[in-house]
């Protein structure tokens, strides 16, 4: 059975460090945003993939994009542009992170990617 703190963020399975809270996570150095895996459904259950690169962990962390849909502002478009010629299909490339100007419901979880790559970094976890 996994072991997962009650007021937990996320939790490493592999080293056992614990993330309070989503801006302790984001913060923390050794955090890398490495992909994003689309749900063509539903862009909010789409998983950003992050790398834990504390001393031999190495460990994958998945979190559904609406974890950080907040931290959003801009516009969220109602239909997807998917499969038409306006879609670069950069939701089709798992690690492929880049920025979507097409008027697709998709498109702000790119904008995510982006403000998570930029989001500044620190050490804030601690282990159990």
């Amino acid at each position: 059975m996994e072991f997962q703190a009650a007021e937990t963020f996320k939790f490493c399975t592999c080293c056992r460090l614990v993330w309070p809270t989503r801006e302790g996570f984001l913060s923390d150095g050794n955090i890398r945003l490495n992909g994003y895996q689309a749900s063509f459904k539903d862009p909010a259950e789409g998983l950003l993939l992050f790398i834990h690169m504390e001393a031999g962990c190495g460990t994958s962390i998945a979190v559904k994009a609406k974890s950080f849909r907040d931290i959003y502002t801009g516009q969220v478009y109602p239909d997807s542009a998917r499969g038409s010629e306006k879609c670069p299909g950069h939701c089709l490339g798992e690690f492929n992170l880049e920025r979507c100007d097409a008027n697709c419901k998709h498109a702000y979880v790119r904008e995510l990617l982006q403000i998570i790559n930029q989001w500044p970094k620190n050490k804030s976890a601690q282990k159990l």
